[in-house]
């Protein structure tokens, strides 16, 4: 009687397990679709979703698209690759200062006139923040590049 007790315990708790299994990989899948839809990487999207606010033209989003692949691009080949970039004042300062003018450079950054310069200075601290958290050193990015079998 016990053992069967026990069966049917360890069933119960690899079922439950499976189906937040299942939920997760559907998460992941929906963020997959999204990226696909906005046209973007995953990773990209997570800074498009920092920057993006609501009741944005068509126009503005697309140019928030390029200027989040954009400003990743120049931190992962410039400035995180710096080892443990975090613990160093000089380089975690470099990287803010990086993300700041980017996102005021008139060709590269924001669309002008759409947002306040408060707007962009909490833009700036929320990327920093992202990428100071997912970007731990030269050696380490959170996300991968992930192949389907067809």
């Amino acid at each position: 009687m016990i053992d069967e007790y026990n069966r049917e315990k360890d069933r119960a708790t690899i079922e439950r397990t499976f189906e937040e299994l299942l939920k997760f990989v559907e998460r992941m899948d929906e963020e997959e679709q999204r990226a696909m839809r906005e046209g973007l990487a995953e990773e990209s999207l997570a800074l498009f979703d920092l920057l993006v606010k609501p009741n944005l033209s068509k126009k503005d989003r697309d140019r928030i698209k390029l200027v989040a692949e954009g400003l990743l691009e120049i931190l992962k080949t410039e400035k995180l690759r710096v080892d443990s970039w975090r613990d160093k004042e000089f380089t975690r300062s470099a990287v803010k200062t990086e993300i700041r003018n980017f996102l005021w450079d008139d060709k590269k950054g924001l669309p002008f006139g759409v947002y306040s310069e408060e707007e962009v200075k909490m833009k700036a601290d929320l990327v920093f923040g992202h990428i100071y958290q997912q970007y731990r050193d030269a050696s380490h990015y959170p996300y991968v590049v992930k192949f389907h079998h067809i």
